[in-house]
């Protein structure tokens, strides 16, 4: 393995990746649709929201995808990252009940569960041997407030102190806050203090407060998301963002949803990564969702690469999207494709089919075999290992008596 580290905002970026981008635009001919576009990606502007417009309706979704495949390739080269990670989901009670939600149940459900803090313990040990990262969401449970966080997270890092901790999405957050009556500051505060590493960036759903309404109503507003992710940022708790596409949303949603994210970022450079990833219907109430097909996965990926300047990567989502289009996923535009999981429970409960308890060889052989270079990163895109594909060893083969 090659070894070399990075600082969070630039997440392994090379820093000239404008300058890299002019040559490798240059070789190409490009369709007169897209010529304004590759003007401006040539000179380091940012797209508009009208040239993502551009972008949604151009009717060659293969030459999009060349497009933000190129940026790809002046920011990273032909590395994909992941990492070795398991997914910890510490209670699937929750006050809410937003319609699109598989995995939450009320108390009195008969199949609700709440680890306690040995009980959560208990399931990182199972893995410790083969992890790096331990990513738990959840329920917003209604008798846990900020102090159980803190002694869930530090128990977690004084048993197991070189696995970092990336839990606890924005509603989460704002439920701890309220439970325990103090700011988000202090609420983020003291969970870093207790070994909080980084935020997963989830439940942002669209941030469009009238789709909220409908499908998620009584989560945090489109502002409390981004307000709890400027907060995490200024007291330096790096994050990943994400976008649920293929609800009721339209494409302008979409785009404004990934315009409010990168302002973001331009203010301090701490979402580092963004996960597009589509509504799975199966076992959920939303009968009205439009449900997304690969090819809109695939284009909405290579969309959010050519907006989203000031984040640094782009996730292909395995375990929601597949390993089947993620490796399709990584000639779109994206460059990571998440990491091992070993377990998980909110996706595959609506609906995902994704193989889990992946090893490092598997996770490397999907990238491998999409073309590119495997790199196992950390959780904060600061540390890299250059993956080398070495098949496990084969179990000899008892003689036959003859």
């Amino acid at each position: 393995m090659t070894d070399w580290t990075s600082t969070p905002s630039l997440a392994g970026c090379d820093e000239k990746w404008v300058e890299n981008l002019t040559g490798l635009l240059s070789n190409h001919n490009w369709s007169e649709t897209l010529q304004p576009i590759v003007g401006k990606l040539r000179l380091g502007e940012r797209l508009t929201i009208a040239d993502g417009h551009v972008l949604y309706s151009h009717k060659s979704l293969h030459e999009v995808g060349q497009l933000a495949s190129l940026v790809k390739l002046a920011r990273f080269g032909h590395n994909v990252f992941f990492n070795s990670n398991v997914h910890i989901n510490q209670t699937n009670i929750c006050v809410l009940a937003c319609k699109f939600c598989a995995f939450r149940r009320s108390k009195k459900q008969s199949d609700s569960y709440e680890l306690s803090i040995d009980g959560y313990l208990d399931e990182i040990e199972k893995y410790a041997d083969v992890i790096d990262e331990v990513h738990s969401v959840g329920g917003l449970h209604p008798d846990w407030d900020v102090d159980f966080y803190e002694n869930l997270i530090s128990s977690a890092k004084a048993k197991f102190p070189k696995i970092s901790i990336k839990a606890l999405t924005a509603v989460e957050i704002k439920h701890l806050s309220n439970q325990s009556n103090i700011s988000f500051t202090e609420t983020l505060s003291r969970l870093k203090n207790a070994g909080l590493d980084s935020l997963p960036g989830g439940g942002a759903e669209i941030l469009n407060d009238e789709v909220r309404e409908i499908i998620c109503n009584g989560k945090e507003s489109s502002e409390e998301y981004l307000q709890i992710h400027r907060e995490a940022h200024a007291l330096d708790i790096p994050s990943n963002s994400t976008m649920l596409f293929g609800t009721i949303e339209d494409v302008h949603d979409r785009l404004t949803h990934m315009d409010k994210l990168r302002r973001l970022a331009d203010e301090y450079g701490l979402f580092q990564c963004f996960v597009p990833y589509p509504f799975l219907p199966d076992s959920t109430r939303l009968p009205e969702a439009q449900l997304a097909t690969s090819n809109e996965i695939l284009r909405t990926i290579a969309v959010s690469r050519l907006m989203l300047d000031s984040i640094p990567h782009i996730k292909a989502y395995r375990m929601n999207i597949g390993d089947e289009v993620a490796e399709l996923a990584l000639n779109y535009g994206a460059d990571d494709i998440d990491g091992t999981v070993r377990q998980e429970s909110i996706m595959h409960l609506a609906g995902a089919k994704s193989s889990l308890n992946y090893d490092t060889y598997q996770m490397a052989k999907l990238v491998s075999d999409a073309g590119f270079v495997p790199v196992k990163r950390n959780t904060v895109y600061t540390k890299f290992s250059s993956v080398k594909l070495e098949p496990p060893k084969r179990a000899k083969r008892l003689k036959m008596i003859q």
